[in-house]
């Protein structure tokens, strides 16, 4: 099938011929090799210095990285394409002793949640399909902690007539074996520090990369300096099957693996050669080791069948239509590449990262947000990332009546704040670690998960009593706006914490404790109406904080009343705020509140789900057309300006808070009273238009 859509896209463009098209948008950034945390490798391609969607001629880069110039750290991968004895470049930016291979001719570009394909012509005689694919497996554990990324080049000519074909790809150089048939190329650190334990860093310190293909007598290889390398297959189109045992730093002489292969006369049958790159860590990879992995993962493509690919977009359309289809299957990819499966077969693990804006592990503010994608693909996720959290509080590990901010200040070194410091957001985390564990139960039926947290939960819950409804001069997870006291989004968040409270209480059987939470938090939200809502404004809507009622803002935490189908909330709420929004929107969204034009993706995405019909559509439909005109050239970004599209203050890159994107599709599901099953004709609201 997908050789038949290859054939039909080779046709289409050899009779129309232009600049490259972009489907389902010409995103900031292309997600190339991205599987964790330390794998994360993007195509810059917004007008900030990006590559404009073209993969010949730019350099990939990894996200975030330490950031040389305006760019992310490069990534040096390249390749090149040898028909009738002349070579091109398709990936990449090398010059060979002085000169860089002419370009190939970019046609065409599109994404799908695993996916990126771009499609080439090399000078009108043959076509190239390359396609990226970081597959997502989030119903099979074993399949999805395998970190490690496809590249499959398809190769057809393009006039019809058979040409003479050798392609070559190379990566930073170390060892080369071959194992059941797959070679490859093994690099490491020479020096290792197990979990970064020398310094923090958005690169690996410690476990084993693996660069490989299938060992066939058409393929020949070398390593050594990438002129000499390069040259080689430039000049003879194949390489010596030699290695450079002259170990060294990436940058001495700069040190390549590479790969030929010679595809022999290449006419209309189209002719695939796969690649696969694989990050391998003893002590941080559920699937233990490196020995049969790769073997595996390079044979395991024949399983890559698209299906979750065409769930997401069946839903995604179902939800939202094709601009929402743009946003989630952009975000997917995001989203799990922030976190990494850990742990045994018994006891699994998901750590998650917070990429960018702060490198902490496990932060509950971020796994959040994050929680809708998990929720939708497989709740279980949602304890996997819980499980860390409790475990070190129940131990006593965590010295304060509210909940933790994050599991260390470093990502992967999950060590805690035994004296009870970090960033205070307590009111924020005790809301989020409520509402994500009763989320997570009504999905699943774990009810005795709820049994076994009773204790914290109902000690964070008292806090929420003593605290959400006047809350103090804190932060909240919007922290970069700085502190404020009063915030009526928190507030609502503790006190929808605290009637979830109510359900969790009711479901193991506490129903003394289930009707005190629910009486209080029933009292607090007719208390809250009255200091949040600003009824005399032109239209109503709630405030920012309550002694402000010239300030609005996003009142995202809302979503949690529909999440998890408590029905504390007045309909009125719901109605008044979709009224409002469209008269406060710029060009790009809806600003996240009073004090700048700065939104946050996630939450508008949040918004939207419980919003009209008209105004979920006005919040999609803007930050669709975000991703396709903003001048941003790194990965997904959760906070930009409404009114230019560019980064806030300090861009955030390629965090896991994307996952928020799906909250439409995690809806799908959510009970419709705290005690029941949603009911499928009731998922839209009723609203007042």
């Amino acid at each position: 099938m997908q050789l038949d859509l290859f054939r039909l896209i080779c046709n289409f463009f050899f009779t129309f011929v232009w600049a490259s098209t972009f489907s389902p948008a010409r995103p900031p950034a292309i997600p190339l090799a991205v599987k964790s945390p330390y794998m994360s490798t993007w195509l810059e391609v917004g007008s900030d210095g990006g590559s404009g969607g073209n993969l010949a001629g730019y350099w990939p880069g990894s996200q975030p990285g330490p950031v040389a110039g305006r760019n992310g750290a490069v990534t040096a991968w390249v390749g090149f394409i040898r028909v009738d004895g002349t070579s091109y470049t398709w990936m990449g930016d090398a010059y060979v002793n002085g000169a860089a291979p002419p370009l190939v001719t970019q046609d065409f570009f599109e994404y799908t949640s695993q996916r990126s394909t771009f499609i080439m012509n090399v000078a009108g005689k043959v076509m190239m399909n390359v396609t990226f694919l970081s597959p997502l497996t989030p119903t099979d554990i074993k399949r999805q902690s395998i970190i490690g990324t496809y590249l499959s080049v398809t190769v057809t000519s393009r006039d019809n007539a058979n040409h003479n074909v050798q392609l070559y790809t190379d990566t930073s150089a170390g060892i080369y074996a071959v194992q059941n048939g797959v070679a490859n190329h093994k690099s490491f650190q020479q020096t290792q520090s197990e979990f970064n334990a020398d310094y923090p860093d958005d690169a690996a310190h410690w476990g084993n990369w693996y660069w490989s293909t299938a060992a066939t007598s058409s393929m020949t290889y070398q390593s050594g300096s990438d002129s000499t390398v390069r040259q080689n297959f430039l000049s003879n189109g194949a390489l010596p099957d030699t290695q450079d045992t002259n170990f060294r730093g990436i940058s001495s002489s700069w040190p390549v693996f590479a790969f030929a292969n010679s595809l022999g006369s290449v006419g209309k049958t189209p002719i695939s050669t796969l690649y696969t790159i694989v990050h391998a860590q003893k002590n941080a990879i559920y699937y233990n080791g490196a020995n049969g992995l790769v073997e595996f993962f390079y044979k395991d493509w024949i399983n890559n069948n698209g299906a979750l690919d065409h769930k997401i977009a069946v839903d995604s359309l179902k939800a939202g239509g094709q601009d929402y289809l743009t946003i989630t299957s952009l975000s997917a990819r995001q989203a799990f590449g922030a976190v990494q499966l850990c742990g045994t077969p018994a006891k699994p693990y998901l750590f998650l990262k917070e990429i960018s804006s702060d490198g902490n592990i496990q932060t509950v503010d971020v796994l959040f947000p994050a929680m809708p994608i998990f929720l939708y693909s497989n709740p279980i996720l949602v304890k996997y990332l819980l499980d860390p959290l409790f475990e070190n509080q129940e131990a006593g590990r965590f010295p304060q009546t509210y909940s933790l901010h994050d599991l260390g200040a470093n990502y992967p070194r999950a060590i805690g704040h035994p004296t009870g410091d970090g960033e205070p957001m307590p009111l924020e985390e005790c809301g989020n670690m409520i509402i994500a564990t009763l989320a997570y139960a009504q999905r699943t039926g774990d009810t005795a998960y709820l049994s076994q947290h009773y204790k914290i939960l109902k000690q964070w819950t008292g806090y929420l009593v003593q605290e959400a409804l006047i809350p103090a001069n804190q932060l909240s997870t919007d922290d970069f706006q700085g502190q404020l006291a009063n915030q009526t989004n928190l507030a609502l968040k503790g006190i929808i914490a605290i009637e979830a409270m109510s359900v969790v209480a009711r479901k193991i059987g506490n129903l003394v404790d289930a009707e005190n939470y629910t009486s209080i938090a029933h009292d607090y939200i007719d208390k809250w109406q009255k200091l949040g809502v600003v009824r005399g404004a032109n239209p109503p809507h709630t405030n920012l904080a309550y002694q402000d009622r010239d300030s609005h803002g996003l009142l995202y935490n809302l979503y949690g009343d529909v999440l998890l189908g408590l029905n504390l909330v007045p309909e009125s709420i719901y109605n008044m705020q979709s009224t409002f929004y469209p008269t406060v929107a710029q060009t790009y969204g809806v600003p996240l509140d009073t004090r700048n034009v700065f939104t946050k993706s996630d939450w508008e995405m949040w918004v939207a789900a419980i919003s009209s019909p008209s105004t979920k559509s006005m919040f999609i439909s803007k930050l669709a057309n975000w991703i396709n005109t903003t001048p941003t050239n790194r990965a997904f970004t959760d906070l930009y300006h409404t009114q230019t599209g560019d980064f806030a203050n300090g861009p955030f890159i390629a965090r896991p808070v994307a996952g928020g994107h799906f909250a439409l599709l995690a809806l799908d599901g959510a009970p419709t009273a705290a005690y029941g099953k949603r009911d499928e004709d009731s998922m839209e609201r009723e609203f007042i238009v």
